[in-house]
């Protein structure tokens, strides 16, 4: 089989899978009374991640070298790293809304690497001879995936923040996963309990407590009541979250602490890896250069983030509001400098 021939009939399949997959998704977030439209977006990012795969190595085998030369192969390596993170999220958080916000970002991307890109910057060229080395692996690759998490765990926060409308909530888990050190203001009770007075609601957990009901003799399920009380509320929570965002939210912000916590230390290695490359090629390890520059505020950033969640104890719009910033960060750093400057790293690109 023709490999070139393979390769846009994969690349143009790719965008229409996610292309699909999102609507899907989209609607499932509309209707959820759907289920079968849940497990119908799951399928289509698999389908969509073993596409761009496919794609991926029948480059690898036309060219001869590994396929992160040129913007083309970046972006759609891009996009497999992204979905590839969606799948390990969507099925961490059992939450569907992951694809509502990591599918348009995954289809856009396919989209301009499809359909932008002029013809001769998707054709496989000859290397130059900075990148004939076994680095191009290590680097490159590690650095993609590790924008691909912190993509998706940047999104995740912006979600966070949609959901919550932006308020500053109290969350019960914490940043390390024990929530041992964190009063969550929360009472339970059992059915058969006969509550006197019911428990004043405290304002970090939005005017809801958690009681304990039971539907049948053998098991018991805490759920979230909304309480009621005569003492004057703060108005910042006087139209309080219902208990579904309440639970979603606290999905997204530990799921989205999860996925970042994965991409700082491929950030990290990536970084490294590529300072050795540069001692290796240029005969110097840093050169500020605009692209090492800001892979360094990158990798800043979510430093910041992770030290505010594990040291400080963050939780919730803080850290989603800096991990949204990272979001920004993280495109200036991977396309941004390459669009817009020059220096060692635009080669094969625009410039």
């Amino acid at each position: 089989m023709n490999l070139v021939v393979l390769q846009n009939w994969l690349d143009n399949a790719s965008f229409a899978i996610l292309l699909l997959t999102m609507l899907v998704y989209w609607g499932g977030a509309a209707f959820p009374n759907l289920p079968y439209l849940a497990a119908l977006g799951t399928a289509g990012m698999a389908i969509a991640n073993l596409c761009m795969a496919t794609l991926l190595g029948a480059r690898w085998i036309e060219a001869g070298y590994f396929p992160l030369s040129n913007l083309y192969e970046s972006l759609f390596f891009l996009t497999w790293g992204i979905t590839t993170v969606h799948l390990i999220a969507e099925s961490s958080s059992r939450s569907r809304l992951v694809g509502v916000v990591t599918a348009p970002v995954a289809m856009a991307i396919a989209a301009f690497a499809t359909m932008t890109l002029p013809s001769q910057m998707q054709a496989s060229e000859p290397l130059v001879p900075a990148l004939k080395s076994n680095w191009l692996m290590m680097h490159v690759s590690v650095m993609m995936l590790s924008y691909s998490a912190l993509m998706v765990g940047a999104l995740l926060a912006i979600a966070f923040l949609v959901v919550t409308r932006g308020k500053n909530i109290q969350l019960q888990g914490s940043s390390i996963g024990t929530g041992g050190y964190r009063s969550n203001g929360y009472r339970l009770h059992k059915a058969s309990e006969l509550i006197s007075q019911p428990p004043a609601p405290s304002a970090e957990n939005n005017g809801f407590a958690r009681f304990e009901t039971s539907s049948n003799g053998n098991a018991n399920t805490a759920v979230l009541n909304l309480v009621t009380t005569s003492e004057p509320q703060i108005a910042a929570s006087a139209e309080p979250l219902s208990p579904q965002r309440l639970s979603l939210a606290e999905t997204l912000d530990n799921i989205s602490y999860r996925i970042i916590g994965l991409g700082f230390p491929l950030l990290t290695i990536g970084i490294i890896a590529g300072g050795v490359w540069a001692n290796e090629a240029w005969g110097s390890y840093w050169s500020w250069d605009p692209k090492e520059t800001w892979a360094l505020i990158t990798w800043l950033v979510f430093a910041a983030y992770l030290h505010a969640r594990i040291t400080r104890g963050w939780q919730g719009r803080r850290p989603a509001i800096l991990a949204s910033t990272g979001f920004v960060v993280v495109w200036v750093c991977y396309l941004g400098v390459n669009l817009l400057g020059k220096g060692l790293h635009s080669y094969g690109w625009f410039f």
